[in-house]
């Protein structure tokens, strides 16, 4: 089979790899019908996170179960399916806690000796556990796919810092970044009811994504003129939930300052260039919280699949081009020279 593999910086090639293959009783195997790139994945591209030369790469994909294990009881050959981009045995003390991505038999696509999602088809160890079945008919609907497709981390990674920031109807809510991510917190912040959202972006393209998404207001503005911008349109008083999707010190710096005294910042950016937007004294002095880390994706896709499926929520719109497996490596330079959004992969 072929498969997307990273070997350096810049170095992103389509390979032939081993067939994706049952290896244990609760293993299932998934022909990829979607996959995208996602823009923690511009981290190991750009060489800041480091990869292994050959390395399998990509973390979002759904598709159709081919084979299965033994012991697999809750899919089955032929059932369409989507899975979150971590992996998890769904009965350890952390799955029943809701909390998948610290399952200690866990782990994320793309990593040594695993499969990635960006590949013909992926191994996914702990079926059961992993695997959320779609219904059948979503296979004929391009637009609906896309949709689902989201679940399995920008939709599912907005809506946990929309919760990790305490959204709430009538709310008030800044969202600090205008990639998938924060679009898709946008969104998330709509459907619990914030009242006005704020979008922080500068790319018209993005922003308007955003404002279709719910967003009543976009600032342009980065660093402290952000914060004088956001301050401004509430009053002197700030948000009272901030989503930070973005990872860099200045985005959190910007959100931290931006939330209202008592309120909440919800992060979900991959943290890259330390800490030091973290300012302590000033959260100590305001009072206000800070939560998120890494999204668990699986114990969200269930309720979001939901609105998903009734018309309520649709992120299809965060993917705005297009790619087959050969163009991949097409697809990684157009998100890192930010000609894109995000990438979908089609087989």
């Amino acid at each position: 089979m072929r498969a997307t593999v990273i070997h350096g910086p810049n170095d992103i090639r389509v390979e032939e790899v081993p067939d994706a293959a049952v290896r244990t009783t609760t293993d299932a195997v998934v022909r990829v019908l979607l996959a995208c790139i996602c823009g923690s994945d511009l981290w190991a591209y750009r060489g800041v996170a480091q990869r292994q030369p050959g390395q399998r790469i990509g973390h979002e994909f759904l598709g159709v179960v081919e084979a299965v294990g033994g012991e697999v009881g809750s899919v089955r050959v032929g059932d369409l399916v989507v899975a979150p981009f971590v992996w998890s045995d769904g009965v350890c003390d952390f799955c029943r806690e809701g909390l998948h991505t610290s399952c200690p038999h866990g782990g994320f696509w793309g990593t040594p000796g695993s499969d990635g999602g960006q590949g013909e088809a992926v191994r996914v160890p702990y079926a059961d556990g992993t695997l959320v079945k779609l219904p059948a008919e979503a296979a004929g609907d391009q637009r609906l796919l896309t949709a689902l497709l989201a679940l399995s981390d920008v939709m599912s990674t907005g809506h946990h810092a929309a919760l990790a920031a305490r959204v709430r109807p009538g709310a008030t809510v800044a969202v600090v970044g205008d990639g998938a991510v924060g679009l898709c917190g946008v969104l998330a912040a709509r459907r619990l009811g914030a009242e006005r959202i704020i979008a922080l972006g500068r790319h018209t393209a993005r922003t308007d994504i955003a404002r279709s998404f719910g967003a009543t207001d976009v600032v342009a503005e980065r660093g402290e003129a952000a914060v004088a911008a956001v301050r401004e349109l509430t009053g002197g008083q700030g948000a009272h939930a901030v989503l930070e999707a973005v990872g860099t010190e200045e985005s959190m710096r910007t959100a931290i300052s931006i939330a209202r005294d008592g309120g909440a910042v919800g992060y979900v950016g991959v943290p890259h260039g330390g800490s030091a937007g973290v300012d302590i004294r000033q959260m100590f002095n305001r009072n206000i919280a800070l939560g998120g880390g890494v999204a668990p994706a699986r114990a969200y896709i269930p309720e979001l699949l939901a609105d998903v499926l009734a018309g309520t929520i649709d992120p299809s719109p965060v993917f705005d081009s297009s790619v087959t497996l050969d163009g991949v490596p097409d697809g990684y330079r157009a998100m890192d020279e930010r000609t894109a959004l995000k990438v979908r992969i089609t087989f």
